[in-house]
């Protein structure tokens, strides 16, 4: 009795020992390391990181093995310009998201499309202000980090900023204080106090808005003056943390460039010599390509059959400038303002607009990493990494819709969907 009891409780410690290590081996046609594409290799995750990548590796009986036939393995993606409270304008406009929906149903459709998102395959998002849902972006992202609801790892910028007057909702009587999508603020002392009640809050990255449509006739316009922006850089950097701008303005560009941001968002406008100084100084454009191309959806344009829009036709303009320049190009597609779960629409649009699709996988992973300051945890498949990987169909440096083919998805070390 004593031997079986022995025996019961070594082979159960065994078992619990390989569980709780969570030990695989991945094997599929093709693995792309986030950088380059290789044939045949492997990858081994032990416990939440990566182990071991490439053509062989030896591993003993207790590791789990999952092959793949036709497949690629890739690193989790990470979606770069994403707004998990809102949901599709053509479905609800924004003005009333902000203004009607209620603060408890936001969150509830935020933590469905944070699951859509994940089993996307989209295991990390950067996601660019709540508009007008407080700072329940941090919640959310607690939430998902205990493992309470599904999710991919998030970079928040809580409200996001915007100068006084220049944002929306703007529908009801100008009598009527009404809830605003960003937060306001204006001058040193009140970017730095809004800032800084931000990074309080819980922002990883700053947002502001340097032009929004608040010009003469509703035109774009500069919102901060080049010292505004350069204060909201110098106390956003003093704590370890980026300044991320919506810009779509030569003007903006320009001033945004001079204050030293991070990433410009948009850059509908933006011209070659813009374009020369954001290479110059590293800045990334993060082109949004996919927002743009559903709103004109919305707004009535019958894609394939009608001629482009000019705002289509200067998306198109800007967006080969800037390749043209050498800029660092981040995939993000403003999603939200299309479906959640539907972001490959972007990395499909960005090799419609001129990228190869190997690039275009470059920035939805390596890239993307590097610029948010995580190419140390994420963005590639290479020993000491988390363990963020996905496995999809076919070969997406060929047809870059294959990333939509997904068949695999884990997440720190944690399986989702298989």
């Amino acid at each position: 009795m004593r031997i079986k009891y022995f025996l019961f409780i070594l082979s159960f410690f065994s078992w619990y020992v390989l569980h709780a290590q969570n030990a695989y081996l991945i094997k599929a046609d093709r693995l792309f390391d986030g950088t380059e594409m290789h044939s045949n290799w492997q990858v081994l995750i032990k416990n939440n990181k990566i182990e071991a990548v490439g053509e062989k590796i030896n591993v003993d009986k207790n590791v789990q093995v999952i092959e793949f036939k036709n497949c690629t393995i890739l690193p989790g993606l990470i979606e770069g310009h994403s707004h998990l409270f809102l949901h599709p304008y053509n479905e609800t406009p924004w003005n009333d998201q902000v203004l009607k929906e209620s603060r408890a149903e936001r969150l509830a459709r935020a933590t469905v499309h944070a699951r859509n998102t994940l089993l996307a395959g989209f295991t990390t998002v950067r996601d660019l202000g709540t508009e007008g849902a407080g700072y329940d972006d941090v919640g959310l992202k607690q939430a998902i980090e205990k493992k309470i609801i599904p999710g991919p790892r998030m970079i928040v910028a809580t409200r996001a900023i915007v100068a006084t007057g220049s944002y929306g909702p703007k529908e009801l009587s100008n009598d009527i204080d009404v809830l605003k999508g960003a937060a306001e603020a204006d001058g040193d002392d009140g970017l730095i106090k809004e800032i800084r009640t931000q990074i309080g809050k819980g922002a990883d990255v700053i947002k502001i808005y340097a032009d929004y449509r608040w010009g003469l006739n509703g035109e774009t316009q500069p919102t901060f003056t080049l010292d505004e922006l350069k204060r909201a850089v110098e106390v956003a950097n003093s704590s370890g943390r980026e300044v991320v701008v919506h810009s779509s303005t030569a003007e903006g560009m320009r001033r945004s460039v001079l204050a030293g941001v991070s990433t410009i968002e948009h850059g509908d406008n933006g011209t070659p010599e813009i374009f020369r100084m954001m290479k110059e100084k590293g800045i990334a454009l993060c082109p949004t390509i996919a927002a743009g191309d559903a709103i004109a959806q919305y707004r009535g344009w019958r894609k394939g059959i009608d001629p482009e829009p000019s705002a289509i036709a200067a998306k198109r303009k800007s967006v080969k400038a800037a390749l043209d320049a050498g800029v660092i190009i981040c995939m993000g597609g403003d999603v939200g303002v299309f479906t959640h779960g539907d972001n490959a629409r972007e990395m499909e649009a960005m090799v419609d607009y001129g990228m190869k699709p190997l690039d275009v996988l470059r920035s939805a992973t390596s890239v993307n990493a590097t610029v948010f300051k995580m190419d140390n945890k994420i963005g590639g498949i290479k020993p000491g990494l988390l363990a963020d990987i996905i496995v999809v169909e076919g070969d997406p440096s060929q047809n870059i819709s294959q990333v939509r083919q997904v068949r695999f998805v884990m997440k720190d070390g944690v399986i989702y969907k298989q």
